[in-house]
């Protein structure tokens, strides 16, 4: 009877779990959202305005982030780059997985000449440290948002067209598209009717996962001064502010990348639970 018992409640349980964990990063993203979106309405100040006066304080009830060396609010800052930071992010994961849906789809479904030619292409993306490929861009399209979008968005491109290749595969030599091929529809038809919507479903949880990875991935860059540039409030710029007062005030790179590591969490914990839903739903 006792065995019965934590067999039934165990699964509950699960699904309890699983479901605070999707409401929670739901949350969390909305959240996020509603920064980027009305900054205004969050922020308890102007994110630019100086005051000389009241540099480099720490967290408190009237600074809940500190403020940064010109005497700004830092929370306020923070919120004011949610909306470029948030752009970077989603502009770079969809850039990847646009790329990734246009070489993974060649190289599943061209010939054997041109496939091995794109599987040679995304093998050497895929070698190509995403560091290198930002310092080159930088090099040559100058320190900005779209730099980081172009950068990270092809950093990760390579990794997602390995998945999109694998996908198409598989859907190619299903039986509902044999069925198809038998009943005389075009190529393109059942490439666009059966194989490609089978590849798009799990780049929906993917491209969730790649917000914030990128996000990461572009604040670590500007950190190392090869993205947007203070004092734009955007959160990699934020850090490479305030890596020149660690030691003095560390909250000026701590906070905001706690705020980056929670949007990098929820986004994959969300990206996770559309993957698991869509799993169930195959099954």
């Amino acid at each position: 009877m006792t065995g019965v018992l934590e067999r039934t409640v165990a699964p509950v349980q699960r699904r309890r779990r699983v479901r605070v964990g999707f409401l929670a990063s739901a949350v969390t993203i909305g959240v996020f959202l509603a920064a980027a979106v009305t900054p205004h309405v969050l922020a308890p100040s102007d994110p630019f305005t100086m005051d000389f006066t009241r540099a480099l304080q720490s967290p408190s009830l009237a600074h809940w982030f500190g403020t940064d060396e010109s005497g700004r609010d830092l929370f306020s800052r923070v919120i004011y780059g949610a909306r470029e930071s948030l752009a970077i992010g989603v502009g770079a994961a969809g850039l990847g997985v646009l790329v990734a849906l246009v070489l993974g789809s060649i190289a599943a479904l061209a010939g054997r000449i041109l496939a091995g030619i794109v599987n040679r292409v995304i093998e050497v993306l895929f070698a190509f440290p995403t560091l290198l490929l930002a310092l080159l861009l930088v090099s040559i399209l100058g320190s900005s948002p779209l730099t980081l979008v172009i950068a990270v968005g092809l950093g990760s491109a390579p990794g997602y067209a390995r998945m999109v290749r694998g996908q198409i595969l598989s859907s190619k030599n299903s039986g509902y598209v044999e069925a198809a091929r038998a009943l005389g529809h075009a190529r393109f038809t059942i490439f666009r009717r059966h194989i490609l919507p089978n590849a798009l479903r799990p780049l929906i949880a993917i491209f969730t996962m790649g917000v914030g990875q990128s996000i990461v991935w572009a604040s670590g860059m500007a950190f190392i001064g090869l993205g947007v540039a203070p004092p734009s409030p955007e959160w990699g710029a934020l850090l490479d502010a305030g890596r020149a007062y660690i030691t003095q005030a560390s909250w000026l790179i701590v906070l905001p990348g706690f705020v980056i590591v929670v949007l990098a969490l929820a986004a994959t914990t969300l990206g996770k639970h559309i993957q698991s839903s869509l799993e169930k739903g195959d099954a």
